[in-house]
C-alpha cells in the first residue's frame, strides 16, 4: 500500500468561535468535510481506509455476534446498517460503528432472558434513549465518569469475554447449556476437560499465535483476517473435525432482511427496558470515548450531542434490520484514522465493502472454524485489559485503586450495572473528600483599630486583645468542607463581637457553606456583634443572598482593609 499522508497531518479548520461551535452542534461531520471541499484525492484515501476498515470489521463482527448469543449473520447486519449510520450523521469525522466486544456479555443476558426478539426490542429502545440524551445535550457529561471506573470496567468485561470464549477455544462439549455466571461457568468448564479436542486446540491458539506475531512484525497487516483464513483453508484442506459456522449456524444469507419493527407490547417492553438502559449507558461511554481517541490521534475535534443523535439512529436502523447493538469501537476507528481516513465516507465505504461481501462471498464464511474466531475474541479481551492504566492506578493511588478494584470485581462477579453505579459512587466520595481536603481557613487573630496594613495588603497584630476577628477561606466552600470550616469559625464566634471573613480566593459556594455562614451571622447579631463578607464574587454572593445571608446581619465588603475599618468604626459608634 503507498504511504500516505496521515490524517493528523492535515490541514484542519481554525477553530471555530463558541458561537459557530453551538450552531454546528447537531451538525454531522460529513457536511462540514462536504463544505470544506472533498475532491477525488480525498474519496481514493477514503475508499483505502474503508477496504482496511472492512478487512478488520469482517471476522470480528461476526466473532463477536456469536459471542452474543446470536448468528454471525446478526453481526454483519449490524456492520452494514449501523456502521453505514454512524458515519453518515455521526458528530466524529473518523468514527467507525458496528458492533463492540463490550457488548457481549449485556447482549447474551438479554438474549437468554428475552431471546433474539426481545434483544432488538431493547437495541430500538436503547436508540431512542441515545436520540434523547443527544437532543438533550447530554454528551458533554458523560465525560464525568470517573477513570479508574472505565479501566476497571473494560478490564472486567475482557475477563468475561475470555471465559465465554474457552468452550470454542478447546473444543469442549458440556453436558448442559453454559452457565453465564463466572462463578458457574468455571466449575462447569472444568467438568468438560475430558472432552477437549486437539484440533479445535491447535486452530484457537494457533489463530491467536498468527495474530500475535503479524502484530509485533507486520503490524500494517490484518492479522484477524489473515488468521481466520488460514485456519478455513487448514480445516478444509485437512478436513479436521472442528465446529464451523456451517455446522452450527448453516449458511449465511446474502442480503440483509427486510426492515421489521420489533414487538411491543406492555410486558416486552417492560422485560427489555433494564437491558436498554444498560446498552444506552454503555453505548454513549463507549462511544464517546473512541471519539476522543480519534480526536486525540487526529487533532480534530468531535460533536459529543451529534454523535450520540447518530448512534441512537444507528441502532434504530440496527434493530429493524436484524442487527445488534452499535456504537463507536475504538479498534476499527483507531484503524481507520491510520490508514489515512480523510472523513465519514471511508466509514460509510466500509460498510458497503461488507455488504458486498455478504452479496458475493457470504457461503465462504461457513468454513470459518469457531475455534478461530474464539482465538480472535481471546485477543480483542487481552487488549480490553489495559495493563498500563491498571499499574499506573494501583501504584499512585490508594483511593483510585479502591474504585478501580470495586468496578472490576463487581463486573466480573456480578454484573456491569452495579460495577458502574458503585464504582462510579466511590469514586464521587473519594473526589469530595479530595475537594474537601482542599478548602482551608486561615486567620483568627484579632486586629486593632490602629493597625494599618501592610504593602500587601496584610494587617499585623498590636498584640491587644481586640473584638475584631478576621479569616480567609481558600479553595471550594461545599458540603464536603462546610463542617470542618464551620466548626473553627463556631468557637471563634463565641469571643469576637465583629467577624471579618474574607471570600476572595472561593471559586465555589454550595447551599450548605451559605447556610453554615447563615448559621454565624445569626449567632452573631443575637451576641450584639456582626459578620462582614469580603471578596465575594457575584455567583458566590447570589447564593449566599438566597441563603438569607443579607440585611440586617451582615456587611459586605470588597477588602479586609475596607471591612476590618467599618467594624471598628461601628464598635467605636
Amino acid at each position: 500500500m503507498p504511504s500516505r499522508r496521515p490524517a493528523s497531518a492535515r490541514p484542519q479548520p481554525a477553530a471555530a468561535t463558541p458561537a459557530a461551535a453551538r450552531s454546528d452542534e447537531f451538525t454531522p461531520k460529513l457536511l462540514t468535510v462536504l463544505r470544506e471541499g472533498y475532491g477525488i484525492t480525498d474519496l481514493r484515501a477514503d475508499a483505502i481506509a474503508g477496504l482496511t476498515v472492512a478487512i478488520v470489521a469482517l471476522p470480528l463482527s461476526m466473532a463477536i455476534a456469536i459471542a452474543s448469543g446470536v448468528g454471525p449473520e446478526r453481526g454483519l447486519f449490524t456492520t452494514i446498517i449501523g456502521g453505514f449510520l454512524v458515519s453518515l450523521l455521526g458528530g466524529s469525522r473518523f468514527q467507525v460503528g458496528g458492533p463492540a466486544g463490550a457488548f457481549i456479555v449485556l447482549i447474551a443476558a438479554c438474549v437468554a432472558a428475552n431471546g433474539v426478539e426481545g434483544l432488538l426490542l431493547a437495541t430500538f429502545l436503547s436508540g431512542l434513549m441515545l436520540l434523547a440524551l443527544g437532543a438533550f445535550r447530554m454528551g458533554s457529561y458523560i465525560k464525568f465518569i470517573p477513570f479508574p471506573v472505565t479501566v476497571g470496567f473494560t478490564a472486567g468485561i475482557g475477563t468475561i469475554i475470555f471465559a465465554s470464549q474457552i468452550k470454542d477455544l478447546f473444543g469442549l462439549t458440556l453436558a448442559a447449556a453454559e452457565p453465564s455466571a463466572l462463578i458457574a461457568k468455571l466449575p462447569a468448564l472444568w467438568q468438560a476437560h475430558a472432552t477437549a479436542q486437539p484440533p479445535a486446540i491447535a486452530i484457537g491458539f494457533g489463530a491467536i499465535v498468527v495474530i500475535a506475531g503479524l502484530r509485533k512484525l507486520r503490524p500494517h497487516w490484518p492479522g484477524m483476517l489473515i488468521a481466520v483464513v488460514l485456519a478455513s483453508v487448514v480445516v478444509g484442506v485437512l478436513h479436521l473435525p472442528v465446529q464451523t459456522i456451517y455446522t452450527k449456524f448453516g449458511e449465511l444469507p446474502r442480503v440483509p432482511p427486510v426492515p421489521s419493527f420489533p414487538t411491543f407490547t406492555l410486558s416486552a417492553v417492560w422485560a427489555a427496558l433494564p437491558y436498554a438502559v444498560s446498552f444506552t449507558l454503555l453505548g454513549a461511554i463507549e462511544s464517546l470515548l473512541s471519539a476522543v481517541v480519534a480526536d486525540g490521534m487526529s487533532g480534530s475535534r468531535h460533536r459529543s450531542n451529534m454523535e450520540l443523535v447518530a448512534q441512537g439512529v444507528a441502532n434504530l436502523g440496527s434493530a429493524l434490520f436484524g442487527g445488534i447493538c452499535t456504537t463507536g469501537t475504538i479498534a476499527r476507528t483507531a484503524t481507520n484514522v491510520r490508514a489515512g481516513s480523510h472523513g465519514p465516507v471511508s466509514g460509510m465505504l466500509h460498510a458497503v465493502i461488507v455488504l458486498v461481501f455478504m452479496l458475493i462471498a457470504a457461503p465462504l464464511a461457513g468454513y470459518i472454524p469457531l475455534a478461530a474466531l474464539a482465538g480472535v475474541l481471546a485477543i480483542v479481551a487481552w487488549n480490553m485489559v489495559e495493563k498500563s492504566e491498571i499499574a499506573a492506578l494501583l501504584r499512585t493511588s490508594s483511593g483510585d485503586a479502591l474504585v478501580l478494584l470495586t468496578t472490576y470485581l463487581l463486573v466480573v462477579f456480578r454484573d456491569l450495572t452495579s460495577g458502574i453505579v458503585v464504582g462510579f459512587a466511590i469514586g464521587g466520595v473519594l473526589f469530595i473528600k479530595r475537594m474537601s481536603e482542599q478548602a482551608q481557613i486561615t486567620g483568627g487573630v484579632p486586629f486593632a483599630q490602629d493597625d494599618r496594613p501592610d504593602d500587601a495588603g496584610r494587617y499585623t497584630p498590636v498584640g491587644r486583645d481586640d473584638p475584631v476577628v478576621v479569616y480567609r477561606i481558600r479553595g471550594a466552600f461545599f458540603f464536603g468542607a462546610a463542617s470542618t470550616v464551620a466548626s473553627v469559625l463556631e468557637a471563634t464566634a463565641d469571643r469576637p463581637r465583629a467577624f471579618v471573613v474574607d471570600f476572595t480566593e472561593v471559586p465555589f459556594l454550595d447551599s450548605t457553606a451559605a447556610h453554615a455562614m447563615e448559621m454565624l451571622a445569626r449567632k452573631l447579631h443575637r451576641q450584639g456583634g456582626r459578620l462582614y463578607l469580603t471578596g465575594t464574587s457575584p455567583p458566590v454572593r447570589r447564593m449566599l443572598e438566597a441563603q438569607g445571608v443579607s440585611g440586617r446581619d451582615v456587611t459586605y465588603s470588597a477588602t479586609i482593609a475596607a471591612a476590618t475599618r467599618l467594624a471598628h468604626a461601628a464598635l467605636a459608634g
